[in-house]
């Protein structure tokens, strides 16, 4: 399901806008991905150098927008202004009996500190039990990015435990710290 839904969260004193993602973002969030480049690659997978291109950033739309039309993906981006800030994303839906997701999300590191990855995947998991009728999120971190746990048990989430070797990052196999947290315990939709 491609979510139109837009939303404002509170950052401080500022508000900063939870919206889709448009094709025309492009170019922005190349600029944004290039200027975040060494903060980001501590937790992310290896990216070719086309990644931080507009072309690159424009492909990465496409995929995510083919994504959520097939209703695997529910993407938005942090915005304030025009300047993209960061993103949140329920990614792996999968539907049927498990009716399960996974909360994945990055900020630039100017905007940590003022709730607003909180706020984020506050939002996120509301559109997920609301307008997607999921009944679990999944989320993972790093064993020491402990802000990024700190958000997620803000948002609800229980930890699960340790996964060992869980996923390639940054060049190297790397052990997460496991969260979940249950939306809701209705019946799945027939």
């Amino acid at each position: 399901m491609i979510s139109r839904s837009s939303f404002w969260l509170d950052a401080g004193d500022r508000r900063v806008l939870m919206r889709p993602p448009l094709l025309a973002d492009a170019e922005r969030l190349a600029e944004t991905q290039r200027r975040l480049r060494d903060h980001l690659a501590a937790s992310s997978i290896h990216r070719d150098p086309d990644f931080y291109t507009t072309d690159g950033q424009l492909a990465r739309l496409r995929a995510q927008l083919d994504q959520a039309s097939r209703g695997a993906l529910a993407p938005w981006l942090l915005l304030v202004g025009d300047r993209i800030v960061g993103d949140v994303a329920v990614s792996h839906i999968v539907l049927g009996p498990l009716r399960c997701g996974n909360l994945g999300y990055w900020l630039d590191p100017e905007w940590t500190g003022r709730g607003l990855a909180t706020g984020a995947a506050l939002q996120a998991c509301a559109f997920a039990r609301d307008e997607l009728r999921l009944h679990r999120l999944e989320a993972g971190t790093l064993t020491e990015n402990t802000a990024s746990q700190r958000v997620l048990e803000r948002a609800g989430f229980s930890r699960i435990g340790v996964a060992r070797s869980y996923l390639f990052v940054n060049g190297r196999w790397r052990d997460h710290v496991l969260f979940e947290k249950v939306l809701d315990e209705q019946e799945p939709p027939g």
